[in-house]
């Protein structure tokens, strides 16, 4: 059996739990407290980090990107990259602009003050933190509008890796209120046909004891 440790809102997680449901595979869903650093889990993944995808009791893969690889190449009926070199690189540069840059510049600010820190009992949030992963996002917005000008989807006219790993990190702000779609039309109008994807519905019943999604993060509508 297949099986994917994660926790509901990370984005790393998300991602993954979308490509395995846009290849249609079966998988079993456990949930991790990660920050608790069991020592079974920590057996499974050394850096302590969700996810980590159990591949028939045999294999034990960790880290996002090494998990999408291998389910890339090993399930190739659905794939997540274009076919041409040049458009499979563009679409892992765009993949990696949201893991690390986004991440980094966005989700790590909010995720970690308004989840992270409650969970963990460490203390209120920092709210000059969550000021600047809120300002941060403008421009990351702005880059998403940019990639749709001539696009249907971010990397090409095929849904991929690249809106995968997106819309993975935008649905946890999403769920959390932070992101200002007002910004961009052309980003909002992309994250709505995302949120439809059979593969991402699943993410919309995701609740998390102590937050509440805000109204329309389950509206397929928005």
């Amino acid at each position: 059996m297949r099986v994917l440790y994660h926790f509901p809102l990370s984005p790393f997680s998300r991602k993954i739990r979308i490509i395995l449901k846009e290849k249609e595979l079966d998988f079993e869903l456990i949930p991790e407290n990660y920050w608790e650093r069991r020592q079974e889990f920590l057996a499974l993944s050394p850096s302590g980090e969700v996810p980590v995808l159990v591949e028939n009791d045999e294999l034990v893969l960790h880290d996002s990107i090494a998990i999408a690889e291998f389910l890339e190449e090993s399930y190739r009926e659905k794939p997540m990259l274009p076919p041409n070199t040049k458009d499979r690189a563009e679409t892992r540069a765009i993949a990696n602009w949201f893991d690390n840059k986004f991440y980094n510049e966005v989700t790590r600010y909010i995720f970690n003050e308004k989840i992270l820190k409650f969970y963990k009992g460490s203390g209120e949030p920092n709210s000059e933190a969550i000021r600047a992963g809120k300002a941060n996002i403008h421009s990351h917005l702005d880059y998403i509008s940019y990639l749709l000008r001539k696009r249907k989807w971010l990397a090409g006219d095929e849904f991929s890796l690249a809106d995968i790993t997106a819309c993975a990190h935008l649905s946890v702000l999403d769920y959390l209120g932070d992101v200002p779609w007002q910004h961009s039309d052309s980003a909002k109008d992309w994250y709505s046909v995302v949120k439809s994807r059979p593969s991402f519905r699943p993410l919309l019943s995701d609740r998390l004891m102590g937050f509440k999604p805000v109204k329309h993060y389950a509206d397929l509508d928005f």
